[in-house]
């Protein structure tokens, strides 16, 4: 660092100069690690230390490399300090009973950012209410069954919501069942939550369209200096179309014939967008609904046995049979 002619060196905090660096890449599109240091008439090692700490203290900063060669860092458009953020008893309530419902995400690092929020939570509130929201979650916690540790994952999934929090291109190394790891140029779009399990979701440049991974099988991912931008149009549901849970194939019309026995379970829940409901005399039920992800389709139908019957189409009655005199011959 060379400090400009008959001008002292400065001498300040970290606090402060911090305070400046921020200051000064709000005011500008970018800046540069040398045009920092002139600025505060530091090292450039100074500077790298300071852009880490803002990146610590959770400031969105960004790097790019401009055509010229030149490394800028800056903020997200539209980053603004978020003001202190202040709850009602009822929205605690809440929040505490949705942590409850997370205990998938056990041995990531969302489970370690949710602990650091409650923390904060408690370190705000009196005793005697933590106990009682503590109290009520607990009592609502659901007891899963088969739930994923996601621990030999950590440091994956710590890159990946860098990706998706900053639009990093990423290249993934994916090994699918029974086949060997396959590579993928990958824009993560969205991180999903399904049926205990954790899902990328995102735009896969060597397919040519939108494809889902399971975190469990990623084996690696790799951040790339390039970004990207998600298309205006995209949403979560464009990755799984008309499935009836994540897996997507050709649609097709299910008929479905449930016995009185458990009517009341089916008709008390909504199961896909596209689904008809009709009674019969026998006070059997008739589901008809537009889906696709036999697979999936048929673990569900399996769960109501013998209460249920396949109507159509043909393939999967015949689908679901095969699947019986299997279970059958194993037994």
């Amino acid at each position: 660092m060379t400090r400009r002619p008959g001008k002292p060196a400065r001498k300040y905090s970290q606090a402060a100069r911090l305070h400046d660096v921020i200051r000064l890449l709000e005011a500008r599109y970018g800046a540069t690690v040398e045009e920092l240091a002139e600025e505060c008439e530091v090292h450039r090692r100074t500077i790298y230390r300071d852009l880490q700490a803002i990146m610590d203290a959770g400031y969105p900063l960004i790097r790019e490399t401009e055509p010229d060669g030149r490394t800028l860092y800056r903020f997200l458009t539209g980053f603004k300090k978020i003001p202190p953020i202040t709850f009602s008893l009822e929205e605690l309530m809440t929040l505490y009973l949705c942590r409850g419902q997370l205990s998938f995400l056990r041995g990531t690092p969302f489970q370690d950012d949710l602990e650091a929020i409650f923390g904060r939570l408690r370190s705000s509130l009196p005793p005697r209410s933590v106990a009682h929201l503590e109290r009520i979650a607990s009592a609502a916690a659901p007891r899963f069954q088969g739930v994923r540790d996601y621990q030999g994952k950590q440091q994956l999934l710590k890159e990946l919501r860098r990706a998706l929090l900053y639009q990093y291109r990423c290249r993934l190394f994916y090994t699918p069942p029974r086949r060997g790891t396959e590579e993928y140029l990958f824009d993560p779009y969205t991180l999903l939550f399904f049926n205990q399990s954790l899902y990328l979701g995102g735009y896969a440049h060597n397919r040519s369209g939108l494809r889902l991974f399971l975190i469990d099988r990623l084996e690696r991912v790799e951040l790339l200096d390039d970004r990207f931008e998600v298309p205006d149009d995209y949403h979560s549901s464009d990755l799984t179309g008309s499935a009836f849970g994540l897996i997507e194939g050709e649609s097709f019309e299910l008929q479905v014939e449930f016995a009185p026995e458990v009517a009341h379970l089916i008709r008390e829940r909504s199961w896909h967008p596209s689904q008809q409901l009709q009674e019969t005399d026998e006070g059997k039920l008739l589901l008809t609904m537009q889906v696709s992800g036999e697979k999936e389709i048929l673990a569900w139908l399996y769960s109501y046995l013998p209460f249920v019957r396949v109507l159509a189409p043909t393939a999967l009655q015949k689908s679901f049979r095969i699947g019986l005199e299997k279970a059958l011959a194993v037994g």
